[in-house]
């Protein structure tokens, strides 16, 4: 290379060299200080000085070269799984209202790519997880090479970095005993990457000892596990008893919300079409264990009289021989039945519930279209539950768990309500295709609308069923798994869900007099609430002789 040309390249790689510590340095703040919540990722968020920035100057400008480059890389590679952990926390608090729990969450992430898979098919998914990996990666390594660099360049300057770090140290006390605060919530004294990596710990902790106590609550003395068939369920003798989960049905479809002012007079009128046809019901709240998603802690806390809150106490209550709603019936005399519309592959975990009967996406004969995750709609599922189970000549009586999965994320418009007979092996549904709403994403009043309009697909489905398929003999208890995501909600939202009975018989809901709820299909306000791993204990002692 020619001395003029030297000359002239000098410039540029100097140029270059300090835009990237400042690359590095702006990496580095910004993985300290952003929080985890989307509602706080603001510049007011930014506007604050971390004080493991002023720690992390003071320790590299003590230590030796070789401990302060092994320092540096480790704790950048640290910083960028904390920055990892943080994105995760961003998406779970979206979809399902609370942070990623680092013990239990990770089994979530197979049914999530699932999700994925049904939404852009299997290679947009596999396009998609390697290329989240591939930025994770990237980013640890990132943070990693930008702390080596910064340290190098801080004992570089020794004399500079001590004075500036003295002076920035005052003012992070200053700052730190007064409260200042740019934004509010946001003080300029922060400490956020050490606190959420204490919290983090803690909740890891706590999270262990959780294991333990659950294992023994669910391997107490159960009150109905030795209750003798004879004497479970005798006020139900002879009916056919239906438990049918509406996906995402919760406190915000019925009340205080712009999507209640289009559930609410469906759910309104319905009761009036339903007492018409002979039909009453009663109405009320359970708490459920989770939120925005997870419905088979729902289902499993439901059916066991426990609080299944997460992963891991879903596979601990899985391999107990704790006695199920299911398992109930089982014993006392019914056919009991899963229906799960939205499996399309074996699931051996069935075999907690007691059912003697198991539904799936494969051997119900659908033959339409279907859309995202929901692998048919729900009037098809209740079709041919109706055809194989209630419609065949002296049947015995059947309880069925039904999972209705038509108002599933991402909410697919449904199509509508057929004559019954129409629906047939579900062909006619080709002919019925809907696209999907334009720009829904990108719109929150779209977003609700799209939840709002599956919701009440499902919830007129239910209805018309009972006014067809009813009958004398039909005891229905329908409820919601979990409140929607906080996309649909917004923040702040309770765990809430309706549950409502219906029967012709009018000593089925004599029987239920004393819960105290609320006549008709629709919750009020302040209709009672309970968590929902009470209502096994209920319901059985309520129907017990």
């Amino acid at each position: 290379m020619s001395e003029e040309t030297e000359s002239t390249a000098r410039p540029v790689r100097r140029a270059l060299a300090r835009a990237g510590l400042v690359l590095a340095a702006l990496l580095v703040f910004a993985a300290l200080v952003v929080p985890d919540e989307l509602d706080r990722l603001s510049p007011g968020a930014f506007a604050r000085l971390p004080v493991e920035a002023l720690a992390g100057v003071a320790l590299v400008l003590v230590l030796p070269v070789r401990p302060r480059r092994v320092l540096a890389a480790l704790a950048g590679a640290v910083l960028g799984l904390l920055t990892i952990v943080k994105l995760i926390n961003m998406g779970f608090r979206v979809a399902l209202d609370r942070p990623f729990n680092p013990v239990f969450d990770w089994d979530l992430f197979g049914p999530a790519i699932d999700l994925l898979t049904t939404s852009i098919g299997e290679a947009g998914a596999i396009a998609a997880v390697c290329g989240i990996v591939l930025v994770a990666l990237v980013l640890v390594v990132l943070l990693a090479l930008s702390a080596v660099r910064l340290a190098r360049l801080v004992a570089g300057h020794r004399t500079t970095s001590t004075r500036v770090v003295s002076v920035l140290g005052v003012v992070w006390i200053a700052c730190a005993v007064l409260g200042v605060q740019f934004v509010p919530g946001e003080p300029v004294a922060a400490n956020s990457a050490v606190a959420f990596a204490y919290e983090d710990l803690r909740k890891v902790r706590a999270d262990l000892l959780d294991q333990d106590a659950f294992a023994a609550e669910s391997g107490a003395p159960d009150p109905f596990a030795a209750v003798p068939g004879d004497q479970l369920l005798t006020a139900l003798r002879g009916k056919d008893v239906v438990f049918t989960f509406v996906e995402s049905y919760g406190r915000f479809a019925v009340h205080g919300s712009d999507v209640a002012a289009r559930i609410g007079p469906l759910l309104d009128q319905g009761t009036e079409r339903l007492r018409a046809a002979g039909f009453g019901a009663r109405s009320a709240y359970l708490t459920s264990p989770t939120t925005g998603g997870g419905s088979w802690l729902a289902h499993s806390t439901l059916q066991s009289g426990l609080e299944v809150k997460n992963e891991q106490r879903y596979d601990t209550v899985l391999a107990s021989d704790r006695l199920t709603l299911g398992g109930a019936f089982q014993r006392a005399g019914w056919r009991t039945v899963g229906d799960v519309p939205a499996h399309t592959r074996d699931w051996p975990e069935g075999a907690f519930y007691g059912y003697d009967g198991y539904y799936d996406a494969r051997n119900v004969g659908y033959q339409g279209p279907s859309a995202s995750y929901v692998t048919m709609p729900d009037q098809f599922t209740l079709s041919a539950f109706h055809r194989n189970e209630r419609a065949v000549p002296g049947h015995q009586p059947v309880m069925a768990e039904i999972d209705l999965v038509s108002s599933h994320f991402p909410w697919a418009p449904p199509p509508p309500v057929l004559d019954w007979n129409a629906v047939g092996d579900g062909s006619v549904y080709h002919s019925l295709g809907r696209p999907p709403v334009e720009g829904m994403w990108s719109d929150p009043a779209l977003i609700r609308g799209a939840y709002a309009e599956t919701v009440e697909y499902s919830l007129a489905t239910l209805l018309s069923y009972v006014e067809t398929h009813g009958g004398d003999d039909l005891v229905l208890v329908f409820l919601g798994d979990h409140q929607p995501s906080t996309m649909v909600t917004g923040e702040g939202a309770d765990w809430d869900v309706p549950v409502t009975i219906v029967a012709r018989d009018p000593a089925v809901l004599d029987r239920a007099a004393g819960w105290g709820w609320d006549e008709g299909l629709r919750p009020g306000p302040h209709a009672p609430v309970k968590p929902m791993q009470d209502f096994r204990d209920q319901f059985l002692t309520a129907y017990a002789r």
